[in-house]
């Protein structure tokens, strides 16, 4: 009986035979992938040549959108200062409104403050020619129209800007013109529109008029501005109310160029309520105005109230108003 001899698997042929198929195969690998490397090179160079192209446009972009957001930025600034004019052009067109408007006001106030002038007037110059047909008045009674009959004189002067800046030398010499019409007076007395004294703490007593006080008052005078609201109605109830007396005979003189007060109606009659008569129906005292012209940045308006009050108050209190020019 023979014997069937054993075979090995993994023998020296059969591991010959597999390391030359691994060989064969590794051998192709080498020879397909020749071209590989010079490809991948290539493709690397590629696309740093792109990234530094997306670079610059990315640059561009940036520079681009500077000068976007810089455009947007003025023009924002732009809108802003445009809505800034229009707050300001709405700001002058409402303050032109409210001028037309107090313009107008002013205007109907004015009209009606003539006609009651003119009427006041008409009646005050029938009266005048009663009275004058059997008055005959004495040649010294009177200087330009101003009586000087009067032992005592108060000044009233308007010390507002209008006043100190426009008229304050004519005041000062009209002042002077007026103390040299009394040679001599047995008082005097001197407060601004608003009932403030010139010479603090002498209310109720009387200045004595010597050549010192009057150099005084002149030399204060030039440097006063008491603080005012262009109102001669106040100033003219303080000097009533404290110098008022049956027995004395006063002269009060109001210089100014400015009304302010709500009433004239109520100003007449509260002056003539305190400047009561006496028993011969004589007012103990006299009020005179000056009335300055309008000055440059007044309103006429109160320029004119002041000289259609001044008028009326003088009339109604045996005084006499002069109104000055440009």
């Amino acid at each position: 009986m023979l014997r069937r001899r054993s075979v090995e698997v993994f023998s020296l042929s059969f591991l010959d035979c597999i390391c030359c198929g691994f060989g064969a195969i590794i051998l192709l690998l080498v020879l397909t992938e020749y071209q590989r490397p010079a490809k991948i090179e290539a493709s690397r160079i590629n696309l740093q040549g792109q990234v530094r192209d997306l670079q610059q446009q990315l640059e561009v972009i940036r520079g681009e959108s500077d000068d976007l957001e810089r455009q947007l930025q003025g023009r924002v600034e732009k809108l802003e200062k445009e809505r800034h004019e229009l707050a300001h052009l709405s700001g002058d067109l409402s303050s032109l409104q409210g001028k037309y408007s107090a313009s107008k006001q002013e205007a109907d106030v004015t009209n009606t403050v003539e006609s009651e002038l003119v009427a006041a007037k008409q009646k005050l110059s029938a009266e005048m020619m009663r009275l004058l047909k059997n008055q005959t008045r004495p040649a010294t009674e009177a200087v330009a129209g101003i009586p000087i009959d009067s032992e005592y004189v108060i000044f009233i002067i308007d010390t507002s800007s209008s006043m100190t800046t426009n008229h304050w030398d004519v005041n000062l010499a009209i002042i002077d013109e007026i103390l040299s019409m009394y040679p001599h007076v047995k008082g005097l007395q001197v407060m601004n529109d608003q009932g403030t004294y010139m010479f603090n703490q002498t209310k109720g007593r009387w200045l004595d008029d010597t050549p010192e006080q009057r150099a005084e008052i002149r030399s204060r005078a030039r440097h006063w501005h008491a603080f005012s609201q262009s109102n001669p109605v106040p100033g003219m109830e303080e000097a009533i109310r404290t110098y008022w007396a049956a027995d004395k005979r006063v002269s009060l003189y109001v210089l100014g160029d400015e009304f302010t007060g709500d009433s004239i109606q109520a100003a007449l009659d509260s002056i003539g309520t305190l400047n009561k008569p006496d028993p011969n129906g004589r007012r103990p005292i006299r009020i005179h105005a000056i009335g300055f012209p309008e000055g440059q940045g007044m309103s006429p308006f109160t320029n004119i109230r002041f000289s259609a009050l001044m008028r009326l108050v003088t009339e109604q209190n045996n005084g006499t108003f002069v109104g000055l020019k440009q």
